[in-house]
């Protein structure tokens, strides 16, 4: 167990694992304490530190909650990755930002691009076959497998990229 931990921690930036924001999450996406019971985003004292998420056995995996004090902010592209490969308008969203931390989504097919910065107000934007959300505060980001080569550590975003980007 102590080495799945330590493979964890190796794959996950220590700026996201050095914050007690953890929670586990259940099969329908739902946030989870530890102890299995439902966790909110709001209330801190239903999140853990990195260890402890990792640890237990409740639900699925471990997330991440975001706060507007901790200054991060995950850009997700749903249905950006089809057979292994970035499509043509998630590969323009990942060109035109700075390298930073990127995993795959819980499902496969999405990527989350983790950054330093914050924005105004989370959004949700939808064009055809593109979906990106871009957030900061009150949500929780289930973490999935860093993408190969991508840096371990999470890059500042530039301001006003994220409008340019919706």
């Amino acid at each position: 167990m102590e080495r799945v931990r330590a493979e964890q921690s190796a794959r996950v930036p220590a700026e996201l694992t050095d914050r007690p924001r953890w929670v586990r999450y259940s099969s329908r996406k739902v946030p989870l304490r530890t102890d299995g019971r439902f966790a909110s985003v709001i209330d801190p004292s239903g999140w853990s530190d990195f260890a402890t998420a990792a640890r237990s056995g409740a639900g699925q995996g471990v997330g991440f909650v975001l706060t507007a004090s901790d200054g991060f902010v995950v850009v997700d592209l749903d249905h950006a990755v089809e057979r292994g490969r970035l499509l043509p308008w998630a590969q323009r969203i990942v060109d035109s930002l700075p390298p930073t931390y990127m995993e795959r989504g819980h499902s496969g097919g999405g990527l989350h691009l983790w950054f330093r910065g914050s924005v105004a107000a989370g959004r949700r934007v939808r064009r055809g076959d593109e979906a990106l959300e871009v957030y900061s505060d009150r949500r929780y980001i289930i973490v999935g497998e860093r993408v190969p080569g991508t840096p371990l550590s999470l890059a500042v975003l530039p301001p006003g990229v994220v409008e340019e980007l919706l």
